[in-house]
């Protein structure tokens, strides 16, 4: 089984675009998505659509959440970029409409498929003892530890912090596939006031019976 997992696509649908073309060249048979889906990009709802459409996996990440509990005509912003956050929910909310807000509300924070060496992955934005908190490549073992918590998993694979890596700790293979949407490696260039990122990142994962093959790549977007 080939895994394409990506996470943080965060309504970018340009970078979307670039991996799923890319990710056409070679075949996969399922795509996963470590959270954080269609805020606060431009293009939410085709967002949404093309990875509904392409039967993707997904859990719920950061923005997700805030994005289907916080009411946004309650909020009060105090800075611009505070305000221009709350512009953009309230025109995610408007483009994607009740039916698929309600859709991403019931989008789970784990879920668990089994590896072909009998072994077991878990999906998660954060981590698998706080889906909320990132596990970062700049953690000791022990930190990464203790986000790992008792989970039985072989494999997890998680987003949020939008810097890929790929390590074992205790026995257990931490893959973060970084962020397709904002990805803070690579050149950017501004735009106005806006940086904008110059690669997407996505991860191939391929479950064999003898083990695991993971391949982790950053996509040039266009300008």
């Amino acid at each position: 089984m080939l895994y394409l997992c990506l996470s943080d696509i965060q309504g970018n649908m340009n970078a979307l675009r670039a991996v799923l073309a890319t990710a056409e060249r070679r075949a996969f048979q399922r795509l996963l998505v470590a959270g954080d889906v269609v805020f606060p990009g431009a293009e939410p709802l085709e967002t949404w659509r093309r990875l509904t459409s392409a039967q993707a996996i997904m859990v719920t990440g950061v923005t997700d959440r805030a994005l289907v509990t916080l009411d946004s005509s309650k909020l009060h912003p105090r800075t611009d970029h505070e305000r221009a956050m709350l512009e953009r929910m309230k025109a995610t909310e408007r483009e994607l409409g009740p039916a698929i807000m309600e859709k991403i509300r019931r989008l789970p924070t784990a879920v668990r498929l089994p590896l072909e060496d009998g072994g077991e992955l878990v999906l998660v934005h954060g981590s698998p003892a706080d889906p909320s908190e990132a596990i970062t490549f700049d953690m000791s073992d022990e930190e990464i530890h203790s986000l790992l918590g008792d989970d039985p998993a072989d494999l997890v694979v998680c987003g949020m912090s939008h810097v890929p890596f790929d390590r074992t700790v205790s026995d257990v293979r931490v893959v973060n596939v970084g962020s397709v949407g904002d990805a803070p490696d690579g050149l950017t260039r501004e735009r106005g006031a806006e940086l904008r990122p110059r690669v997407a990142h996505a991860t191939w994962i391929e479950s064999l019976p003898a083990g695991l093959l993971v391949e982790q790549v950053a996509i040039p977007l266009d300008d």
